[in-house]
């Protein structure tokens, strides 16, 4: 009797051990497959190599042939879970606040600072963000940036001569980083403005740079640089504060929708991210628009059509004796379609990360707690399960979207969710702006050049071109 209750009692303690082991051996079966690489190091060595080849995206496919598309490895000091699934990826993003948070490499956190609307999460975080995209929504907003881009352009084109050879991505930066800051901070060209521009250059340089700030260290110049430009913000903000206190503002940059919103944020948060929004006008939509004339320049059809579609409403304008105004240009179809597509091949912005808050199964993949979250765009961009010969620039793919103008699962340049990029809209105005005055006065030759993609996508040679300027009474006659 003794025996068999000993019996069953050891049996009924194996059946307990086998449970407790079965069940700790499918949790960790959900945990994502990969490898962490050397330690402290990881697999950072081989994806940076990766992304200065001619092959950027190789890291990616070696590893989503080994483990699948959602796969762990150890990228920039921080065990990472890699998401090319175009439907872990909108998960992840639309999740905000509830199981991911942002989570960005330390050098990069340290130079936007805690106060970063990259960083900040919460009521205050939708508070700011709404803010900004009510601002650019607005029909006078919109008006004032179309006059004025339209403005520097001129200014910049009127000095161009026949067989000059000019370097688009200078030319783009030029005149967007000037639109974004005066929209910004309402400051107009000049010294102040190339003062800005030339700390904000020296501040850029760092975002990607090892997390030491000795003197001489490039975090260390970035860090004396923001310093210049926070002082230069402040004086700039004690300048409007005074003036609100002696008549009614209406707002008429971003900095004054921030002064007016009484239970919004301080001095330093609002130099802080008056600096954060400063990037699109140095990197992003210079880049959009430098791509833009490079994937014309190589797809004759595409830039023929482009300009067709352009010189129609340039011909319908002048006949009306009506200057163009930013409906007119959002309405350009091709156009949107060309802005579309190098959105889609050029992957400006790689892909984003996050933090997990809890423990979070997607599709059958568990994502810890406390562990970070690449959701890698690029890949899912140039997927061919989602785009017929992803590596071809064709425009005409997106003909039948009825909206492509919007992010969709499989189409994120500008994010999801909640932190869905609020100047979006204004990227691809000032891009239609730009196309719609270049291909309607210039024709051009490109020289060959070469896309870099770390740590930032440039152009190697900076999108050099020889211009010729057209005969306008040739082209409107045709």
């Amino acid at each position: 009797m003794l025996l068999s209750i000993l019996t069953l009692s050891a049996t009924i303690f194996l059946i307990i051990i086998i449970i407790i082991r079965s069940s700790t051996t499918i949790r960790r079966s959900r945990l994502p497959l990969g490898n962490l690489g050397w330690p402290f190091i990881g697999e950072t060595i081989h994806f940076i190599s990766s992304a200065y080849s001619d092959h950027p995206e190789s890291f990616m496919e070696k590893r989503r042939l080994l483990y699948g598309n959602v796969f762990m490895s150890h990228l920039f000091g921080t065990r990472t879970i890699v998401s090319t699934d175009a439907e872990v990826n909108k998960v992840v993003l639309q999740s905000e606040h509830k199981a991911f948070v942002p989570f960005y490499p330390k050098s990069l956190t340290e130079l936007m600072g805690n106060s970063s609307i990259l960083l900040i999460n919460g009521t205050l975080h939708r508070r700011i963000h709404g803010l900004i995209g009510s601002f650019f929504k607005s029909s006078n907003v919109r008006a004032q940036i179309t006059t004025h881009m339209e403005k520097l352009i001129k200014q910049s084109i009127s000095t161009w001569s026949d067989g000059q050879l000019l370097y688009i991505q200078d030319q783009a930066k030029q005149i967007t980083f000037q639109v974004l800051v005066r929209t910004l901070i309402g400051l107009d060209p000049g010294e102040e403005m190339e003062f800005l521009r030339k700390q904000f250059q020296e501040f850029i340089a760092g975002l990607m740079s090892l997390p030491v700030k000795f003197p001489g260290s490039r975090l260390y110049k970035s860090l004396k640089a923001k310093k210049k430009m926070v002082e230069m913000l402040h004086e700039i903000i004690k300048v409007k504060r005074s003036r609100r206190k002696e008549e009614v503002v209406v707002p008429g940059d971003i900095m004054d929708v921030f002064l007016s919103d009484q239970l919004l944020i301080s001095d330093e948060m609002i130099a802080d991210n008056m600096i954060d929004f400063m990037i699109p006008g140095e990197d992003s939509v210079p880049l959009l628009i430098t791509l833009a004339i490079k994937y014309l320049s190589d797809c004759p059809t595409a830039l023929q059509q482009l300009k067709e579609e352009n010189m129609k409403l340039k011909r319908s304008k002048e006949e009306a004796g009506e200057p163009l105004c930013w409906t007119d240009y959002l309405s350009l179809r091709f156009t949107q379609m060309v802005i579309c597509e190098t959105l889609r091949m050029g992957n400006i912005i790689v892909g984003v990360m996050r933090k997990a808050t809890r423990d979070v199964e997607i599709k059958g993949y568990l994502i810890p707690k406390g562990c970070c979250v690449f959701t890698y765009f690029r890949s899912v961009h140039l997927d061919h399960t989602h785009y017929h010969s992803p590596y071809r620039f064709n425009p005409w793919r997106w003909q039948d979207h009825k909206d492509i103008s919007n992010a969709n699962i499989s189409f994120t340049p500008f994010g999801a969710g909640q932190r869905l990029c609020p100047g979006l809209d204004l990227a691809r105005l000032e891009t239609s702006i730009f196309l719609y005055h270049f291909v309607t006065q210039f024709r051009w030759v490109a020289e060959a050049d070469s896309i870099v993609n770390f740590p930032t996508v440039r152009m190697k040679r900076r999108m050099p071109v020889l211009v010729t300027r057209r005969d306008p009474a040739q082209d409107l006659d045709k």
